[in-house]
């Protein structure tokens, strides 16, 4: 098991007052998914909407906007985040539920499409929410998502490499890894890979950046304590050797964008 969920949960529960001000990649991936969502389903419409890790809810009125008859459900693991979201988006008749993506508390075939935003590269077991999504999606349903591949952050994972042993960046699957894992009642209809190059004047920028996001390091059996100022020291300048030709220190994000759709009638009793 490569994430530690209830850091996950308590990290973005904490980072829910400063998350929005620092989250200008998340806003754009999330604007870039938003282009894969379907406006019909076959020849049904979109009767209810999952926003699978809402965080602050920034999507949740886009959604609402885009599905205005549907119902609006927005699911996150972190309360923090849910209250937040809850009082500063105020979306009439939404629902708020703090829940874990592996162990959805909603019923079979009860969901017309589920929207995902940079949120299940936090899940502890991609074949167990595989599964939550083919149950609780409608025959025709869709799951439209974005998450993270294992070249995020390399320049970061380079960096600490070469100060200790320990690991010290989150590991994400790479597309095989998600796409192995798929169930035969899911049709895979988009999955297309991106690469983002953030760039800061100086390495503060990131680090301050991440801690703001809540975006710490999430892996369990993680090292615990203190950090040894001399392999911080050799950290610093390990990253500061990756500086970019404009002076800039750069942090790489590749991001997958997906839309799985549900194919065949369940036969869950």
């Amino acid at each position: 098991m490569l994430i530690d969920k209830q850091k996950v949960a308590n990290s973005f529960s904490r980072a829910a007052m400063t998350y929005d001000s620092v989250a200008e990649l998340q806003r754009d991936v999330g604007h870039a998914l938003m282009a894969h969502l379907p406006q019909t389903l076959g020849t049904a419409s979109v009767q209810r909407v999952m926003d699978l890790g809402c965080g602050t809810g920034f999507f949740s009125p886009k959604l609402k906007q885009a599905y205005p008859e549907a119902e609006l459900l927005n699911v996150d693991l972190a309360f923090g985040m849910l209250r937040y979201a809850r009082e500063e988006r105020a979306i009439p008749d939404a629902n708020w539920i703090c829940a874990d993506a592996e162990h959805l508390p909603f019923a079979n075939n009860s969901m017309s499409l589920v929207f995902s935003s940079l949120a299940i590269q936090w899940c502890a077991d991609f074949s167990a929410l595989m599964t939550e999504i083919e149950r609780v999606l409608a025959p025709g349903g869709q799951f439209v998502f974005a998450t993270l591949g294992p070249s995020t952050l390399c320049e970061l994972r380079r960096a600490w490499g070469e100060a200790d042993s320990y690991t010290h960046v989150n590991q994400f699957l790479s597309s095989d890894e998600h796409l192995v894992v798929v169930p035969e009642n899911l049709k895979v209809k988009v999955f297309d890979e991106e690469l983002r190059v953030l760039r800061y004047p100086q390495l503060k920028g990131l680090t301050d950046e991440l801690k703001r996001l809540g975006a710490h390091n999430m892996n369990a059996g993680q090292q615990v304590g203190l950090t040894g100022r001399e392999r911080v020291r050799r950290f610093k300048a390990a990253y500061e050797a990756q500086r970019l030709a404009d002076g800039s220190i750069p942090a790489t994000y590749q991001v997958y964008y997906a839309v799985f759709e549900k194919t065949l009638v369940e036969q869950y009793s």
